[in-house]
């Protein structure tokens, strides 16, 4: 499994995984994303087009993730799901948990804007 991770404009950070995610690849996609999370950074895209097969702690680490970020005032998008990825979500509901979309582009307009700090 290999994680990346770039910033896009508007205060966007996005994770493209590329692999498995389960119970040996799941810690370092984990650690990832609370680093994020606790740098502040709320507004993210998990990009999973690359990822073929996510297991329940796969599934838990973003759940997890999402809840931290929304208590924030963030989000944790999805985009570009492997048809198999996404056969999980449905079967598991989480389809309609996460906003899942066909292209990072799509998630990254999805976030509000940002209002200024006043």
């Amino acid at each position: 499994m290999r994680v990346s991770e770039e910033r896009l404009a508007d205060g966007v950070a996005r994770i493209t995984v590329e692999g498995r995610l389960d119970a040996v690849t799941v810690p370092g996609f984990e650690q990832t994303l609370q680093r994020l999370l606790a740098e502040g950074q709320i507004r993210i895209i998990v990009d999973l087009g690359a990822v073929n097969y996510i297991s329940s702690s796969g599934l838990r680490a973003l759940l997890t993730a999402r809840r931290q970020a929304r208590i924030r005032g963030g989000e944790v998008l999805l985009c570009q799901l492997h048809p198999r990825v996404r056969e999980i979500f449905e079967m598991v509901g989480f389809i309609s948990v996460f906003g899942v979309y066909a292209t990072c582009q799509e998630a990254a307009g999805a976030f509000p804007p940002r209002t200024p700090a006043a």
